[in-house]
């Protein structure tokens, strides 16, 4: 089996986005420090391998990614496959909720889940998403309301905030 894969310049850097069985399971910073291991996740969960090819789904999610960086997007309507933890599935679920323009706090991402005390463990987890974007990660902020870290850099993550009407501080 084969995850399709493409890579894809946006205004905010290079994204690699990968389709599995109609299914995209893979949004994420090119350029990334653990780009190794979250692919290895991907590639081990769903024991495919990665073919650098054109797929109809991955224009579909290209599509909606420009409307979103153009401001004409607020939600997306992407399936999705998720790889990874029982408890990685829950936080990244529970970050699709927060709604665009808002922020929470990995605080209160782990109240959300009834365990406050997780906070870290929801940090781990979110810094794990492979489905950036589409699961808005960008949208976690410090219980200070500082900008924490993020996968594309903390100059996109607050580029992003911006774009959805936030200054993330």
């Amino acid at each position: 089996m084969s995850i399709s894969i493409q890579y894809v310049p946006t205004p905010y850097g290079e994204l690699i986005l990968g389709v599995y069985e109609d299914r995209l399971c893979l949004c994420d910073w090119r350029e990334r420090s653990t780009r190794r291991s979250i692919d290895e996740r991907i590639k081990n969960g769903l024991q495919a391998v990665f073919a650098e090819e054109e797929n109809a789904l991955i224009n579909v999610a290209c599509q909606q990614l420009r409307d979103y960086f153009n401001g004409d997007r607020k939600e997306f309507d992407m399936p999705l496959r998720l790889v990874g933890t029982p408890f990685q599935m829950r936080v990244w679920e529970e970050l699709q909720q927060i709604p665009y323009g808002q922020t929470e706090s990995y605080r209160g991402l782990a109240i959300r889940l009834d365990n406050e005390m997780a906070y870290r463990a929801v940090a781990n987890a979110s810094a794990a998403n492979a489905i950036s974007l589409f699961i808005p990660c960008h949208r976690i902020i410090g219980s200070h309301g500082e900008l924490v870290g993020y996968a594309g850099g903390k100059e996109t993550k607050e580029m992003l905030l911006q774009l959805e009407g936030q200054s993330g501080r």
